[in-house]
């Protein structure tokens, strides 16, 4: 038994290895060609501004990109580049009750991302990303936007990352 399984974990590997992609533990597919990556500033333009989501996202998408492929991070423009800026962010009531109060706020964002191959220019692609949180309307913003803006960084550049590079 165990040496079907060494034998079934040598022939995959020479099967991915034979490949011109390369598979990630996250399920991201990245052609042999494709070596950096580059993230240009996401400028904020909301309506709505909080003065650090644009550093945040940014950085946000930079340690996705690094932590989850093999791509390189250079200043510039790398084999492949992400860009954008964020279109929405907003604070809103949520479950109007009887006494017309609302129970919960929802905290919103929405982020217009350009993807850019380089080495495959047919892969390009521009799209929205959103994200959302509802909140206790008793709790104050200030007290928790931190975390919930935090939250919805990491959901956006996963979808960014996976729509990128897991085809999804």
């Amino acid at each position: 038994m165990r040496k079907i399984v060494i034998l079934t974990v040598m022939v995959t590997a020479a099967v991915l290895s034979a490949c011109s992609i390369k598979m990630t533990m996250s399920g991201a597919s990245i052609p042999e060609n494709i070596n950096t990556f580059s993230v240009q500033y996401f400028d904020n333009r909301a309506p709505l501004i909080n003065p650090l989501l644009s550093q945040n996202l940014t950085e946000g998408m930079k340690d996705r990109v690094s932590n989850e492929s093999r791509l390189n991070l250079v200043n510039g423009t790398g084999d492949v580049d992400f860009s954008g800026a964020i279109t929405g962010y907003s604070v809103r009531p949520m479950a109007i009750q009887a006494d017309a109060v609302s129970a919960e706020t929802r905290l919103s964002m929405t982020v217009k991302i350009r993807y850019k191959n380089y080495k495959d220019p047919k892969l390009n692609w521009e799209s929205s990303f959103s994200a959302f949180r509802d909140f206790p309307s008793d709790q104050n913003i200030n007290l928790v936007e931190t975390e919930l803006t935090n939250e919805m960084i990491e959901e956006i550049t996963e979808n960014v990352f996976n729509k990128a590079f897991a085809d999804w």
